[in-house]
């Protein structure tokens, strides 16, 4: 599926060198208060009835899908519903103009398989798309799992579904057509890079491309992107050591080269543990967001921290002058996996979920991740509050 092209809008300048200061500001707008406080407020009402120069995008993490979830997902012969997972979190994923998360698997069709190669059930992208979900990044280490057809089927699916995707390609004349991915929604235009450390030493055939990290490349395309006079450059690597909840120095120095080359905004992806999320400002005052992880936002995995998920929300607001981040905040969630929860299905909830909904585990399961993440958040994040939904 090739994005449709708008015509060029307002210049963009020239690639800036971003001088990030120390100066932490909140992201929160001052027009409409504080965006949301620790612990305590709900996302603002305002989402629901945006301008049309202002734009909300929603980011989670990794979907994930090991063999227990497609088989709790499995209803009869090859039929797999996924509704049960999303159910709770649906109405906040649909609140937002535009949805992105991290497909971290295949869609090679039967047989199906979990780690190491992923290979999942097509109804899962169904489920993903019945949620809200509007583009998925595909640049991941588990990309090329079922190999040459696995990629290309994949993309196929999301072609014929209809829902946008960036970071993989059948070959080189669909990446030259389709990258970077710049979408125009509420006249405001965005470009989207994607990119990955690697495909766990799997071999990419030809003429097959996956992004990789190489600033040469990645250079070339930022340069690319700006001819087509985005109003907000986002870039998504997928990145870092996994279940570390600290950036790694390589992560760092990448996200300072990417502001560098212009870049407004990165929200990685791939430890599948939260990792601190900082906004700065430049010498123009101007935002910028790095959100080094997200975290696993469905898995099976139950390691500390790892069945925690971001849900982080951004507002763009374009004026005569700029576009700029008027305001941003996230929101905790959780999972329950069919032995807590004494269910059938997993479930995607979020940290306020009332007691009344939970069992016992998932109460305690709940509480863990929240102290957890708080806790993490409380000493590294800057500029960003928490909301509740």
């Amino acid at each position: 599926m090739t994005p449709a092209h708008a015509a060029t809008c307002i210049a963009r300048t020239s690639t800036l060198t971003l001088l990030l200061t120390c100066i932490c500001l909140s992201c929160a707008s001052t027009t409409e208060g504080q965006h949301a406080q620790q612990h305590a407020e709900h996302a603002p009402d305002s989402i629901a009835a945006d301008t049309p120069d202002t734009l909300t995008l929603l980011f989670v993490g990794d979907f994930m899908q090991h063999s227990p979830q497609y088989q709790s997902a499995h209803v009869a012969d090859n039929t797999y519903d996924y509704t049960e997972v999303f159910q709770f979190v649906r109405p906040e994923i649909r609140r937002h103009d535009l949805a992105i998360g991290n497909l971290e698997t295949t869609l090679n069709g039967p047989p199906y398989s979990g780690y190491p190669r992923f290979c999942t059930p097509d109804a899962y992208l169904n489920g993903i798309i019945d949620a809200g979900f509007d583009l998925l990044t595909t640049a991941n280490n588990h990309c090329a799992d079922r190999g040459k057809s696995g990629l290309e089927r994949t993309i196929y699916l999301m072609d014929s579904l209809r829902v946008m995707h960036v970071g993989t390609y059948a070959d080189s004349t669909t990446r030259e057509a389709d990258y970077p991915l710049i979408i125009n929604q509420n006249n405001i235009r965005i470009a989207l890079l994607n990119f990955t450390y690697g495909t766990n030493g799997i071999p990419v055939r030809s003429p097959n491309i996956v992004n990789m990290i190489d600033t040469v490349q990645i250079s070339r395309d930022i340069h690319k992107a700006k001819q087509s006079a985005p109003d907000c450059i986002i870039a998504l690597p997928h990145w870092g050591t996994e279940y570390k909840s600290l950036p790694g120095k390589q992560q760092q120095e990448l996200a300072r080269w990417l502001f560098r080359q212009g870049v407004d905004h990165i929200i990685g992806s791939h430890p599948h543990v939260p990792q601190p999320i900082v906004v700065q400002t430049d010498s123009l005052a101007r935002k910028h967001l790095v959100a080094y992880s997200l975290g696993n936002y469905i898995s099976n995995q139950s390691d500390p921290n790892t069945y925690c998920g971001i849900m982080l929300s951004l507002r763009l607001v374009k004026s005569r002058q700029a576009t700029e981040l008027d305001s941003c905040a996230y929101a905790l969630t959780f999972v329950s996996r069919p032995p807590v929860g004494r269910r059938k299905s997993y479930r995607i909830y979020s940290i306020n979920t009332p007691d009344s909904l939970l069992n016992e585990a998932e109460k305690r399961l709940r509480d863990n991740a929240a102290q957890s993440v708080r806790t993490l958040y409380g000493k590294h994040n800057i500029g960003i509050s928490e909301y509740l939904f």
